[in-house]
C-alpha cells in the first residue's frame, strides 16, 4: 500500500484525473482518495515510483508517504 499527499488536488475532477493517472499504470490497481486530507493510497503490484511520475504527468504533485 502506497500512500501519497497530493495538495494541488482540491476537487472532483481532480481526484477522478489523478485515479485515471494511477489506472493507467496498473488497471488493477485499487485506489483510495481523500479529497479532505488530499490523500491517495493505492494498492498494487507496481513500485512507488511509476505511481509518483502517473500523477506528476497528470498536472499534480505527489508525496510519498512514509
Amino acid at each position: 500500500m502506497y500512500k501519497f499527499e497530493v495538495n494541488d488536488m482540491t476537487c472532483g475532477h481532480c481526484a477522478s484525473t489523478v485515479d485515471k493517472a494511477v489506472k493507467t499504470v496498473d488497471p488493477g490497481a485499487q485506489v483510495r482518495i481523500d479529497l479532505t486530507t488530499h490523500h491517495v493510497e493505492i494498492q498494487s503490484d507496481q513500485p512507488a515510483s511509476v505511481f509518483a511520475t502517473a500523477i506528476t504527468d497528470a498536472g499534480y504533485t505527489g508525496t510519498l508517504q512514509p
